[in-house]
Formats: structure tokens, sequence, C-alpha cells
């Protein structure tokens, strides 16, 4: 078994321990202007932070890749998200700033050292390059001082690490995921897991914008999975098409499927992730490949 199959059905408990953080120092304080950073997966759960967050009218907040911080701009306090806590790009930011909180799986790395504050969550450490399980926890822990209960959320994950999948490799050529709000940041996560991974063809975009161009790709053997709400009539215009599409919460998606989710509520988006995390596992192991040794990637990315 590979190390990130493991990392993948461990989540629900990390998401517990997590949530037992969300009052440590350096967190964001309700009315704050805050700015949240990372590089790839940790960028894509700061976009669903910082909508959750002004979504729960805690205050006006941003969300940046580390390279693209805006220097000018003045926020309160900036969050910064890093597994290693080496990477080039929020390194080299956080030695400009005066009032960060680094979130981090190792709090022994650089990035620590230069934050305000540091929350360590080393119980979601990865040895897989492939982030799964230390991401989530950050938008767990995050959620958690949000006030949402974690423990329903962590519950759903435990459905979905034993539901069979949605999608099978022999099946599918192509996915793209589709979010509204918050979701938007896990649909291009999910389809950066499949990129990671498997160097599958898979692509992410609001699911508003979809028919705007991206669903002229829609076809047979090819995939549309939807996280969160989805607007009216996008089912019908994706089936129209010969894609399959994919969502907890229509008639042809995993919870319409007695064995699947034995007539259970539908997912929290989170966990619904979880599911496409494993989906880009098995497209990667069903070509033979590595997962936690992706080509081209590297734990982290430390610039010369």
């Amino acid at each position: 078994m590979t190390y990130v199959k493991v990392e993948i059905a461990s989540q629900p408990e990390c998401w517990r321990l997590a949530a037992k953080l969300a009052d440590s120092p350096g967190l964001p304080v309700r009315g704050e202007r805050v700015a949240v950073v990372g590089c790839g997966t940790s960028w894509f759960m700061a976009k669903a932070y910082a909508s959750l967050r002004e979504q729960a009218g805690q205050g006006e907040t941003d969300a940046f890749q580390a390279s693209e911080f805006p220097p000018n701009r003045r926020y309160d306090r900036v969050v910064a998200i890093t597994r290693s806590g080496t990477t080039t790009e929020v390194v080299e930011l956080l030695s400009t700033l005066t009032n960060a909180t680094v979130i981090t799986a190792d709090g022994g790395q650089p990035a620590a050292a230069l934050a305000t504050h540091s929350i360590v969550l080393d119980f979601a450490d990865e040895q897989s390059v492939v982030q799964t399980r230390f991401a989530t926890s950050a938008l767990a822990l995050l959620r958690a001082h949000l006030g949402e209960d974690i423990e329903s959320v962590a519950a759903d994950a435990e459905v979905a690490v034993r539901l069979p999948l949605p999608v099978h490799p022999a099946l599918a050529d192509q996915i793209t995921f589709l979010g509204r709000g918050w979701t938007v940041g896990l649909a291009e996560e999910a389809a950066l897991k499949c990129r990671e991974a498997a160097g599958f063809w898979a692509e992410a975009y609001p699911a508003m914008d979809y028919r705007h161009g991206p669903i002229a790709i829609a076809g047979p053997r090819r995939v549309v999975w939807a996280f969160g709400e989805i607007p009216a009539g996008l089912p019908d215009d994706v089936e129209a098409t010969g894609a399959s599409f994919v969502h907890s919460k229509h008639h042809g998606g995993y919870a319409a499927l007695g064995s699947w989710c034995g007539g259970r509520a539908p997912l929290d988006p989170m966990a619904d992730l979880v599911l496409a995390q494993r989906v880009a596992i098995l497209l990667a192991t069903s070509q033979g490949l590595d997962p936690d040794h992706p080509r081209n990637l590297t734990r982290s990315v430390v610039l010369t």
C-alpha cells in the first residue's frame, strides 16, 4: 500500500485533532482584515477558507498565491499555510511581514521561525510528496475556528474512505471538477490531485462559469464532478453532451445509489474531496505510477 492511501484514510482523525486547536493564538479575530496565502494545494485551501470566513460575516478575507501577494495592500493579519515550512515564496513573504500566523506540519523550519505565531499540525504531516491530509487538516482547523462542527464533517469522511468510487479509470478519459463559493477551492484541489498523482487530464472551474466555454470539452467518457451547491439545469446540460455528472445530491450521483450512501444525507464537500483524492490515486496506480513520488515533483519547492 502507498503512503498516500494510508494518509487519505487517516483524515477523519486528523480533522478531529486539528479542530482541538481552534482556539490557538494567532488565528483571525472577527472584524480583522485578513489575507491567507499558500502555494499549490495550500493556496486552494486558503481560497476555501477566505470564502467561508467572509460568508460567516467574520471580516474581509482575501487569498493569494504567496508569490502574488500585493505588497502595498494593508492587512491586519496574514495567515500562511505551508506543509514543509520551507517553500521559497512563503518564506520570502514572511520575512517582510510583522503580523503573520503560519499553519505548518514542521515547527522547526524557517516559516515558523519567521512568523509571529505558528500552529503546528505535525500529526498531519505526510511521507507522500502529494498533499492530502495536511491541507485538509489545515482547513478543518480554520473551519473549526469559524465555529463549524468538524465532528460531523469527520463522520462524513469516515464514510467517504469506504465508499465505492464514482469514477473508474477504464471508463473515464477526463474529469472536470466544479464548485461554488468555498468549494471552488476544493474543485481546484481535486483537479490538481489528478494531475499530480496520475498525470491525468483534469480541470476545475466555478460551476456558474462552466457553461461559458469549458462545457465544450464535455462528451462521452468524460466526467463532470461538482462539489456543494450546483446551478439549476447544469446536470441536464452536462448529460446532454454524453458526459457523466457526479454530485452527491443529484439523481445520477452516488447518493442515489443505495450501496453507496445507504440513504444518508449528502456528504460534506470536504468529505467529497476525500473521494476525489481516492480517485486520483486509483488513476495513478492503474497506470503503474507511484503516487507517492510523482514525476517532476518534490515535497517542497525551494528555489536558488
